[in-house]
């Protein structure tokens, strides 16, 4: 635990929701864990027990608290290196990664050992991978089995479980309850749609964040309608493609995201969930970067830093965008998702197709990409992404060894400092990612020198990508 038990049961008695996610505690006189933000009657101290996760109070013995719902409490950011070895490869496992594969290839991905993953994270989060995936796929079915009407054998599909036979059991084992017992709806055949909430800590400045995504949204794949951001997906799993649509905007209850999406995305839940919450920054902590950013954060409170759906999308959208308008770069990164995305069918206005994968862009020519418009800089900084993402040696997802993937990205012919930056900052997460040469940080700063703009900056580290969207809110101009 990083925090102290004192603290913990200080911030338990008065329901501090900025501690919502940072720890959990399991009540001994009930056998259950709760978030600090649970509404029930403050235990005693002396039947409180607190965990860095809630995978670590399964661990103990404790089954989840059925009012205030351990799976729903919102995650936080990090930047220590081995903390964020940790939290990355929870990413990773929320997005399902030791579902098709072993400890060791999620190790290799992150590019360590996996005895020195298996170190850091049992530090961090007080249990095994192993343990924590299986703790997050119970919580899944949980809230599936809680917030839909699908089959229980769906719902053990879904949340990763290879037999629906293991799930029982092992649901019965660890929540002393069947899945039909915290069954709120009766089972129905596969529902059209499915909706969650997504935790967040206030604040949140959502219309700036959806300003952003307006502005650079691309023709036909994404769409802002009112207050509501909409997006055709496409997500590779197991032995197939899997490919619909999605739907965000504020839930009316609670602070949390209402995400909806099709039917067709049932055996994807947990990825698209995942790729949902780094698009919107839902594990930032806008006190810890207030705190820091100080007088230039002010204006603008809950400003968060809009990541990226596809690391891959992300990366095209900003080589197109060097050096051109906003709207020049939407143009032609609509035309790639014309000729080269798959339509989808979507109830969503403004969305009709996919953004190509790598594969794809890989397979097309020069002339391909010229005849859309593309020059031929650009072209060919496209189709090298494309090849060495499609290849594996260029992975642009949170949780990389964020200086080796920028020095990679900059040996591309084509891609400098601002592009690698952008992308750091947006399709890797990396929240101190800072495009110091670009030109709206300079002019918002008054200095024209890049090295001078590094000067000022040092005082807003670890969150300088927090600080770039400041300065470019503080002048209303946009970025690509």
């Amino acid at each position: 635990m990083l925090l102290g038990s004192d603290v913990c049961y200080a911030a338990l008695k008065t329901h501090d929701a900025r501690f919502d996610g940072q720890f959990f505690v399991g009540v001994s006189s009930t056998g259950i864990y709760c978030r600090p933000v649970c509404s029930v009657r403050t235990p005693k101290r002396q039947h409180c027990s607190f965990f860095p996760s809630a995978a670590a109070a399964e661990h103990g013995g404790y089954r989840p608290c059925l009012r205030c719902r351990p799976e729903l409490a919102p995650g936080y950011a990090s930047v220590d290196a081995s903390r964020r070895l940790a939290r990355s490869a929870a990413g990773r496992i929320d997005d399902g990664d030791l579902t098709d594969s072993s400890l060791a290839s999620l190790a290799g991905r992150l590019g360590v050992t996996d005895r020195h993953l298996r170190r850091v994270f049992e530090a961090e989060f007080g249990v095994s991978p192993v343990e924590y995936a299986q703790t997050q796929r119970l919580l899944l079915a949980k809230r599936l089995l809680t917030d839909t009407a699908f089959p229980v054998t769906d719902v053990a599909m879904a949340a990763g479980f290879g037999s629906l036979r293991r799930f029982n059991a092992l649901f019965r084992r660890r929540y002393r309850l069947t899945p039909r017992d915290v069954r709120k709806t009766p089972e129905a055949a596969p529902q059209s749609t499915l909706a969650f909430d997504l935790a967040y800590r206030p604040p949140f400045a959502w219309d700036a964040h959806l300003e952003f995504l307006a502005g650079r949204e691309i023709d036909g794949v994404e769409s802002v309608d009112g207050r509501t951001y909409s997006r055709g997906v496409s997500i590779a799993h197991g032995d197939g493609q899997h490919r619909g649509w999605i739907a965000v905007h504020p839930s009316r209850r609670r602070n949390a995201l209402t995400v909806t999406l099709s039917g067709s995305l049932a055996r994807v839940v947990p990825q698209v969930l995942a790729r949902t919450k780094r698009v919107f920054d839902l594990g930032c902590r806008p006190d810890e970067v207030a705190a820091r950013l100080g007088p230039l954060a002010a204006g603008e409170p809950g400003l968060r830093v809009p990541g990226a759906f596809d690391g891959f999308e992300a990366a095209v959208r900003a080589v197109l965008g060097q050096q051109i308008t906003v709207r020049a770069a939407k143009t032609l990164a609509g035309r790639v998702a014309l000729a080269m995305g798959d339509p989808v069918e979507t109830p969503c206005p403004g969305v009709s197709r996919t953004f190509p994968s790598a594969s794809r862009v890989a397979l097309a020519s020069g002339d391909e990409l010229g005849r859309l418009g593309i020059t031929s800089a650009r072209g060919a900084a496209i189709l090298e992404l494309a090849r060495a993402c499609a290849g594996g040696s260029l992975v642009l997802d949170p949780g990389v060894d964020v200086e080796q993937t920028i020095a990679r990205l900059m040996a591309i012919p084509g891609i400098g400092e601002w592009t690698a930056q952008y992308i750091a900052m947006r399709a890797l997460g990396w929240p101190d990612a800072f495009p110091h040469t670009d030109y709206g940080v300079k002019k918002a700063l008054g200095v024209s020198s890049p090295s001078r703009v590094l000067q000022i900056a040092e005082a807003w580290r670890p969150w300088r990508a927090y600080a770039t969207l400041h300065l470019w809110r503080s002048l209303k101009e946009t970025t690509p």
